[in-house]
């Protein structure tokens, strides 16, 4: 062993042994990492916009025990997902995982596969934040200017569009500078949450001059098909649990930046797994103080109160500090917390997008590779790639003008796309023989299968119902353009595979001569 090999770090020797050069900076700690990781699953993003509505299919017995029944399932996909990162640190995480452990003969079209199902979910991540941050804006501005009762301003379609599109060109442009700048932001991100989170959990319900009972919270069943269409209490359940499936993944951030990272190997896991453990206690503490702190519940869907029934969230906060103070200063601060989370969530998920794409443009996956795999000459990053995330996010935005479904569609879309692509290299991982697999520091063993299989089965059963019809009955402004556009995206991208793709593309390409061996 030579003297450089014995001071490398172990997360790059197994990088060159996989075969490919360090090329991004390797100075990213493992609170960093958590951090960026945690802030791209945040606190509040998942929860805030879909709790009004997974609050009125079932009431708040099935959307409190939802969360539960989620977490719990998520562990298996972190934990599966965390043995594989453990092995192959790299940037290309899940499209290079899964061709790696499909094999050669399955390799190329798994990888292809997961990078697009990768690359759309991130994308479309970038808009939910850019969507349910200007949500959040929107009704901030509402009650800073007297509330839809008192005359406020409540920002019309062009105006909301505007602060979509800024959104989307802040997070691209603050990605453009070196990376060390946006692991900062990030930190800032975990104690805003952190702190932000505390205080929104402790203060809601000691502000609110009622509360709901226990009984109510935790057992209180109550159908809502007046609003919603839906008449089947099973079927009104599991649209109930969509807010937690919403809410809990982008947990493989931390994969991303692997090549990016001190000992990869081992803190990467530790990031994944560290993620979803805070995010699973902090989510159900403000899943219950939003619920214990309901002061009437026939008021938070109604379009003449002071939020104009837009956004339930913000209501619950504006009945609780009203009712106490007579204003709604409290409830306007307890917003812009809310809202610092969803630029901090979009951010990272820019981050995480853009890594995607230089990745995949690396492996000469994309059209005009060679254009967004440049980095920064001076700051070391994918500039041109995140510029190319932003540019779609946008376009994926413009039917805001005139659609009013316009979220539950970017939500489906990011939901199938991120989540599914967590099924390739798990499915790849399950089925492998296990002579091929050289684990890391983080090994299952022998329960690799059934942690695998479960893991599985739940992706694909989260994947499913973000294609279900969401309101009844079915008309053009209620149906779920989810299936479509995933049909219509993917079924080109499948085209492409058969028609030419399959004849040049062999996944990740190795950019130094690395020895046989078992990878």
């Amino acid at each position: 062993m030579t003297r450089e090999e014995a001071t490398m770090d172990p997360g790059e020797k197994r990088l060159n042994e996989l075969g490919y050069k360090q090329e991004l900076r390797r100075e990213m700690t493992l609170f960093k990492t958590l951090a960026i990781s945690f802030s791209t699953m945040t606190l509040f993003t998942g929860i805030t916009p879909l709790y009004g509505s997974s609050l009125q299919y079932a009431g708040p017995a099935a959307l409190v025990w939802g969360w539960i029944v989620v977490s719990f399932f998520t562990w298996f996909v972190g934990i599966a997902m965390a043995e594989i990162c453990s092995s192959f640190p790299t940037t290309g995480s899940l499209y290079f995982w899964a061709a790696h452990l499909a094999g050669p003969k399955w390799g190329p079209f798994a990888s292809w596969c997961c990078a697009w199902l990768e690359t759309i979910g991130l994308i479309a991540g970038i808009g939910t934040q850019a969507y349910a941050g200007s949500q959040t804006l929107q009704s901030i501005i509402l009650l800073c200017t007297g509330t839809n009762k008192g005359g406020g301003y409540f920002a019309p379609k062009w105006l909301f569009l505007c602060m979509y599109i800024g959104l989307t060109l802040i997070w691209a442009a603050l990605n453009t500078f070196a990376l060390e700048v946006i692991a900062l932001i990030d930190m800032v991100s975990i104690w805003w949450q952190v702190i932000g989170g505390t205080v929104i959990v402790i203060m809601l319900p000691v502000v609110a001059l009622t509360k709901q009972s226990a009984s109510y919270v935790f057992t209180h069943f109550e159908m809502g098909t007046e609003s919603t269409g839906v008449s089947s209490k099973p079927y009104a359940v599991v649209l109930s649990f969509l807010v937690s499936q919403y809410s809990l993944y982008g947990y493989d951030a931390a994969a991303h930046l692997t090549e990016e990272t001190k000992g990869a190997d081992k803190n990467g896991p530790i990031a994944i797994l560290g993620s979803i453990g805070i995010i699973s206690v902090f989510g159900w503490a403000y899943i219950l103080a939003l619920t214990f702190s309901i002061q009437d519940f026939g008021r938070l869907y109604d379009t003449s109160n002071e939020t104009a029934g837009a956004f339930v969230p913000a209501q619950i906060l504006y009945d609780a500090f009203h009712g106490r103070y007579g204003n709604s200063s409290g409830a306007i601060i307890l917003l812009f917390v809310i809202w610092g989370s969803f630029f901090f969530g979009g951010l990272s998920i820019t981050t995480s997008a853009a890594r995607v794409v230089y990745a995949l443009s690396r492996d000469k996956g994309v059209p005009y590779s060679n254009l967004w795999r440049k980095l920064h000459p001076k700051n070391k990053v994918p500039a041109n790639a995140v510029w190319l995330c932003a540019a779609i996010c946008i376009l994926l935005g413009i039917p805001i003008l005139k659609v009013n479904v316009v979220f539950t569609a970017i939500t489906s879309i990011c939901t199938i796309g991120w989540v599914g692509g967590y099924a390739v290299p798990i499915f790849s991982r399950m089925v492998m023989s296990e002579k091929n697999f050289k684990p890391g520091p983080f090994y299952l063993g022998r329960a690799r299968r059934p942690v695998c299989l479960i893991a599985f089965m739940w992706i694909c059963y989260t994947c499913s119902v973000f294609l279900l019809p969401t309101l009844y009955p079915i008309t053009w402004e209620t149906f779920n353009y989810a299936p479509v556009a995933l049909g219509i995206g993917l079924g080109l991208i499948m085209l492409w595979w058969l028609l030419d793709a399959r004849k040049w593309f062999k996944g990740p390409v190795r950019n130094i001569d690395v020895q046989n061996g078992k990878v």
